[in-house]
């Protein structure tokens, strides 16, 4: 599922000046984008519900562009039946993003699983995984989901 995906996140997010060890906040955004959209595929099924839901989540969250927004679900919805590899995002994640950035990155990946009011064990399991991935404690990972679950109930309200 992600070659064309990782093709399209190297030519976007390599280091800057070619050798720097810091990705900008931009290439960071481009991954975490990455990721929230394999959330959203999680389940094999991406009704418009969820794509109006990610388009939006990733709008509030990161400064994209919309031909970025365009190009990135594109790429992800034509790739949903071949074989899927979180290990490119997550080691960017882990290489280049804090501690902070890494409880923002659940916050959003909850959001996603939540975004048509019904959470899959699929959704569930690729955020476990990729919590897993980027040494994400336990903890924090359930403090994510219950933060997020709590302003859905709020925004119901």
């Amino acid at each position: 599922m992600l070659n064309k995906l990782s093709r399209f996140i190297e030519r976007h997010l390599q280091p800057a000046g070619g050798s720097s060890p810091v990705l900008s906040d931009h290439q960071k955004q481009l991954a975490v984008a990455s990721l929230l959209v394999e959330v959203a595929m999680a389940d094999h099924q991406f009704s418009e519900v969820e794509l109006h839901n990610l388009t939006l989540i990733l709008e509030r969250k990161f400064s994209l562009s919309l031909d970025e927004l365009t190009e990135l679900i594109s790429l992800a919805k034509n790739e949903t039946n071949h074989a899927t590899s979180l290990h490119q995002f997550t080691q960017l994640i882990n290489q280049y993003c804090t501690t902070e950035e890494k409880f923002k990155l659940m916050k959003a990946m909850w959001e996603m699983a939540y975004a048509d009011n019904d959470l899959d064990k699929y959704e569930d399991y690729i955020i476990r995984k990729v919590a897993d991935l980027i040494y994400v404690p336990h903890t924090e990972f359930i403090r994510a989901k219950s933060l997020v679950k709590a302003s859905l109930l709020s925004a119901e309200n």
